[in-house]
């Protein structure tokens, strides 16, 4: 079987490194797989990106283009948008090649237009990094009852706080008109196939849930004090450890939620001596008062390196407003490292309450500051959490386990694509 890969990114962020680290696992699993990314940052053969000066411009000026366009709308979803409109010329290069299934993976960033994933003439499969594929433009956005991609976007169900030119409502039906042929769908958290479900635009496409993966050799239990000691951390303190692309100025990966549940839990000496350790962004000019220390990280890619600062932390906090099936959260507990987070979207996969850590209510930085207090508190609790948290990922999300899973899919799409 050959599998071809499309991804904007193929080593960064958490949508990139999902695509690339699932590539790999086909290629260890003796399945031939190939990658081709809008942006290179590895130097795999197997990966292919943008050549020449003029491929790798007009891949760093096509976003920027973009955002100027998404300019004509005015919105206060400060999430990111994606209109999609420019064409890649790599259609006609997918239909020459002789591979079996390609696998579309986080495509935006003007890496693929709308357009040219319904003129894909093979079979394909759809691994969701975010809402954007059902919505507008919109990669995140409200999922309640009365949310735009839920029914179809038109005049009448624009918000009031949603002005000039509707982006959102031109990207959708653009999708809506370019794909004719329903696409097989794999979400890595129910919370995602659900969605997929109740959306005007797929809610009859085929869908699978098949979570993420990680190396389980590189991303495993360190000694705690060989850690801290190898990255400059204090020894004897308990560290909560956060991380998120620019995390502290996106929204929905809540820093601002966690910045109020830190410093409640201060307040109220729920804590003892703790300090914040942050990764995905170096310190910023002005610093965030969490009121604790902070240690800053910078940007990290390496994943011996992550594997080192979950191993250092006591424990992860993943406070994010919305998320599918965050990377910082399977790769802590495939360290031991218990994690926090807020019992909304895709969180329930990701942790099993009171098993591998906690799930406070949804945005309630009052039980948020008691999760983190409870996985604290006690060592023999603390050390319980921490195994079941590495045998839960060893259990679910191998890659070994979640290849296995991703054959089946391809399997069946074949299938059906010879009916």
């Amino acid at each position: 079987m050959k599998i071809l890969m499309l991804s904007t990114l193929d080593s960064v962020g958490g949508a990139g490194r999902a695509a690339y680290r699932l590539h790999q696992a086909l290629i260890n699993n003796s399945i031939e797989s190939r990658m081709w990314v809008g942006i290179k940052k590895t130097d795999l053969p197997t990966i292919d990106g943008p050549k020449g000066i003029l491929g790798k411009a007009l891949a760093a000026i096509k976003p920027r283009l973009a955002a100027q366009l998404m300019k004509l709308q005015h919105s206060t979803n400060r999430n990111g948008h994606s209109p999609a409109f420019m064409p890649s010329g790599l259609v006609g290069k997918i239909y020459k090649t002789d591979v079996d299934i390609v696998q579309l993976n986080y495509i935006c960033g003007e890496f693929l237009s709308i357009e040219d994933i319904g003129r894909i003439a093979k079979p394909v499969v759809w691994r969701l990094s975010d809402m954007w594929p059902f919505c507008g433009a919109e990669h995140y956005t409200d999922d309640g009852p009365t949310a735009r991609w839920r029914f179809g976007y038109t005049k009448n169900n624009r918000s009031s706080d949603h002005k000039r030119f509707d982006i959102d409502r031109w990207v959708w039906n653009r999708k809506k008109r370019s794909w004719k042929k329903a696409i097989h769908i794999v979400a890595p958290s129910n919370w995602m196939a659900n969605c997929v479900r109740a959306s005007e635009l797929m809610r009859n496409w085929p869908v699978s849930v098949v979570p993420a993966t990680v190396n389980m050799r590189q991303f495993r239990p360190w000694n705690k004090r060989f850690s801290r000691e190898v990255l400059g951390l204090p020894a004897t303190c308990k560290i909560i450890l956060f991380g998120a692309f620019n995390g502290i100025n996106n929204q929905i990966k809540g820093a601002d939620l966690l910045q109020k549940a830190v410093i409640n839990g201060v307040s109220r000496g729920l804590f003892g001596h703790v300090q914040g350790l942050i990764f995905g962004q170096s310190a910023p000019v002005k610093l965030p008062d969490f009121g604790i220390p902070l240690h800053w990280m910078g940007r990290v890619s390496d994943d011996v390196t992550l594997s080192l600062i979950y191993s250092a932390a006591d424990l992860t906090v993943v406070p994010s407003r919305q998320d599918n099936l965050p990377q910082t959260a399977i790769e802590a507990q495939a360290c031991g490292c218990p994690v926090v987070g807020f019992k909304t979207s895709g969180m329930p996969d990701a942790v099993s309450d009171r098993e591998t850590g906690y799930l406070a209510k949804a945005f309630d930085t009052d039980d948020f500051a008691l999760g983190i207090s409870w996985v604290l508190a006690d060592e023999a609790r603390h050390a319980r959490l921490s195994y079941s948290a590495r045998e839960r990922a060893l259990r679910l999300w191998s890659p070994e386990v979640v290849v296995k899973q991703y054959l089946a899919v391809y399997e069946q799409v074949i299938a059906k694509s010879g009916e």
